[in-house]
């Protein structure tokens, strides 16, 4: 379905179309001649022609775009690496713990700090559950249902935003947007990962799509479950929205009483459910907000990066789009200067407040001392929308300085600024294109090894030493942060262990055995991410061990695939030494060339050739 603008040209000029075809013969030039005597309904009628043959008209429809988004979201269900360890243990974990009642816990999840709710993780176990208990799948199955049930809904989201920009913004911005989307390298991480900050993307983002299109109580609604379902920190983006509506258009009686409706559909069953979990009365939200922001410690014990963390991550994850959405201000003043068909928006939005979730959320993360690449997930549709704009910002000017030089005149055939100008916008694509396909391939290709490797065990299950009856050990040691998840594991009776390292922050632990866990609150859990022997396994009991050999080896990590009196080498892949690698080539494939600068090292899947029992 195209966009209401291009679909009102498009029926307009069909109907024009049928009333001269519906006309006699011998009638239509004396039509003709009457109506360019009276009005040069000619020239008009040439001119929209030629307006409709416009490259600015040639637009991809809603449900073609829908059908695109979905395909790559489901690229990434599949082939995306977890690239950060507090996916694993802060939602997987107790989603497996969820379905299967066993799955490890984080400090945060104990009931004395309660800072994540288990209403978010219901929200992907209750699907989970229902295929598990009708299908009996095995875990793993249950893990890419998961991620392909988040890739459709972010391809739900995109479709809504793309129908709004292509309306907002214009049908070549909206056709730039979805290119860059569908490429991105930082989309490809984040769209299908089960992680607070990528629910705040979906409806933080289909929230600006709703105001784009003056749906004001939706978009109060999906904001409302973007800060308090997701993560409380989205309220940035919804800044500018309460902006529009209290100043610019005092919508006083719309935003309260549909922020109170949201606030008692979504609070009152999370605090119900949340507050059955710990046992107590639990606001999560209110929790977190807490810790990060006014204890004294917060965060930063987590460790903090310098102001260039988030620039170098999103040229990483958006190429040259990154750079050319830094430069969109600057570009809307050229361009006010320069050009002088002052354009705006369909539904006559400013510029300074539609784009103004995408820059004050960059000002306050930035500020941050804590930086992760997952704390800009909820802005990157932003980031593409952003970087459109800026190429049809250059467009525009490009042309008004090629007009002064040439003077082509204004009204004339083919005289439509994209007409002398899509050269550029296609080079920009076939650059971000080619630049995000390098990237999500190197990422496959350098990180993808420890999800093939535990899922290796499922081999050893289906073998004659196999023993149902007997638990199963997987220790993992200075590679703790690597490991996938309980989902990898082939059946209940394989546990994943801790084996001491150079690490010294806390590590979680299992949940307790029995009905209530989840209120049992642990003398090991601290929030100050101080060490606790609990967590460490006994070497000799392991049964497996999960290990990348980079030849560093110490006394707390030693290189366990070389002590060839306790392990079998069970399958080994390749995973890249970082410190050893081209920082460029390492980032980005570069075929015949990342090979030569490129090192990797073995990661191991050890097989004890004890088998001790635990």
């Amino acid at each position: 379905m195209s966009p209401p603008a291009a679909r009102q040209r498009y029926i307009a000029n069909k109907h024009e179309n049928n009333s001269l075809l519906k006309k006699p013969k011998k009638f239509l030039n004396a039509t003709l001649r009457r109506e360019n005597e009276k009005s040069g309904a000619a020239k008009t009628n040439n001119r929209k022609y030629q307006n409709e043959r416009s490259p600015e008209n040639v637009n991809v429809g809603v449900h073609t775009a829908f059908k695109t988004f979905v395909s790559a979201r489901l690229c990434s269900a599949i082939c995306a690496d977890i690239s950060d360890c507090d996916e694993t243990y802060n939602y997987w974990e107790p989603l497996h713990y969820i379905i299967y009642g066993q799955g490890l816990q984080t400090w945060e999840y104990s009931p004395q700090y309660a800072l994540r709710s288990y209403t978010y993780i219901l929200l992907q176990g209750v699907p989970g559950w229902i295929y598990e208990r009708i299908f009996h799948p095995t875990p793993i199955l249950i893990f890419y249902m998961v991620r392909c049930m988040l890739g459709f809904g972010c391809a739900l989201m995109e479709r809504f935003m793309y129908k709004s920009i292509c309306q907002e913004f214009g049908v070549h911005i909206g056709r730039l947007w979805l290119i860059f989307q569908l490429f991105s390298a930082g989309m490809f991480i984040s769209s299908t990962a089960l992680l607070p900050s990528s629910f705040a993307m979906y409806f933080g983002c289909a929230a600006l799509a709703a105001w784009w299109q003056q749906m004001y109580a939706l978009s109060v609604f999906f904001m409302a479950i973007a800060t308090l379902l997701g993560w409380p920190f989205a309220v940035l983006i919804g800044l500018p929205i309460a902006i529009d509506m209290l100043w610019r258009k005092q919508m006083f009686r719309t935003f309260f009483m549909w922020s109170a409706i949201s606030a008692a559909t979504i609070c009152i069953p999370m605090i119900v459910i949340d507050s059955s979990y710990f046992g107590k009365l639990t606001f999560a939200p209110l929790n977190i907000l807490w810790y990060n922001v006014f204890t004294s410690h917060g965060p930063n014990l987590y460790g903090t990066e310098p102001w260039s963390y988030y620039i170098v991550n999103g040229f990483l994850n958006f190429n040259i789009i990154w750079l050319l959405s830094l430069l969109t201000p600057m570009m809307l003043v050229i361009d006010f200067i320069v050009v002088p068909a002052k354009t705006k928006s369909t539904l006559n939005f400013p510029r300074y407040i539609t784009l103004a979730p995408y820059y004050l959320w960059l000002v306050v993360f930035i500020s941050q001392p804590h930086k992760e690449e997952r704390f800009l997930f909820p802005i990157y549709p932003l980031i593409s929308l952003c970087g459109a704009i800026t190429v049809d910002v250059y467009q525009r000017i490009f042309y008004r300085l090629k007009t002064l030089m040439v003077q082509i005149k204004a009204g004339t055939v083919g005289s439509h600024y994209l007409d002398h100008t899509m050269f550029i916008a296609i080079l920009v694509m076939v650059i971000g294109t080619l630049l995000g396909l390098s990237r999500v391939f190197s990422l496959y290709r350098n990180y993808h090894a420890p999800m093939d490797l535990v899922m290796e065990l499922n081999h050893f299950k289906n073998s004659n030493e196999y023993r149902s009856s007997r638990l199963y050990n997987v220790c993992v040691g200075k590679d703790w942060y690597r490991y996938p998840g309980s989902f990898f594991l082939p059946a209940r009776n394989f546990r994943i262990r801790f084996l001491k390292s150079e690490f010294r922050g806390l590590l979680p632990a299992y949940y307790a055995d029995g009905e209530n866990a989840t209120r049992i609150t642990h003398p090991y859990f601290n929030d100050m991410n101080q060490e606790n022997d609990y967590m460490y396994f006994p070497y000799e009991n392991c049964h497996f061990l999960i290990d990348f050999d980079a030849d560093k080896c110490t006394s707390l990590e030693p290189c366990y695939s070389k002590h060839s009196k306790d392990w079998s080498v069970m399958k080994s892949l390749p995973f890249l030494i970082q410190e050893k690698s081209n920082s460029f080539f390492r980032a980005f494939y570069i075929p015949f060339l990342t090979d030569s600068y490129t090192v990797y090292g073995n990661f191991n899947l050890l097989k004890s050739k004890k088998m001790k029992p635990s």
